[in-house]
């Protein structure tokens, strides 16, 4: 029978850590959850949109109205829009709407494509 040494628990422990680290270090760079993106979401378009669409989406702000700036929750708009049309104005810019490709990354356009097909009423 082996003695346990003094020695072998902290060999022990020390596999533990860097096990334990690992796990870490591999969630930190994991996808992001659904969740996380859509609040992500929310956060980007309330700082980069809602000056003009209004957090509703509705555009009824005072630079909304001076922009003319759309209305995203009408359901003939969303149903007329293609996600592909959403995502170049969203990059490029359209109308008195500024580009936002330098801004924010292609993944954080995309997840604002999801975001302004979730404010349809």
């Amino acid at each position: 029978m082996k003695i346990v040494t003094r020695h072998s628990w902290l060999s022990l422990g020390a596999v533990c850590a860097v096990c334990a680290l690992s796990t870490l270090a591999i969630s930190a760079f994991s996808v992001r959850k659904p969740a996380t993106a859509a609040a992500d979401a929310r956060t980007i378009f309330n700082r980069q949109c809602a000056s003009c669409h209004g957090r509703d989406g509705r555009g009824r702000t005072r630079k909304g109205r001076q922009t003319r700036a759309r209305d995203m929750t009408d359901a003939s708009w969303q149903d007329d829009v293609s996600d592909e049309r959403l995502f170049n104005s969203i990059s490029n810019g359209r109308g008195k709407m500024p580009a936002f490709r330098q801004k924010i990354s292609e993944n954080d356009i995309d997840a604002l494509v999801a975001y302004v097909r979730r404010l349809r009423r």
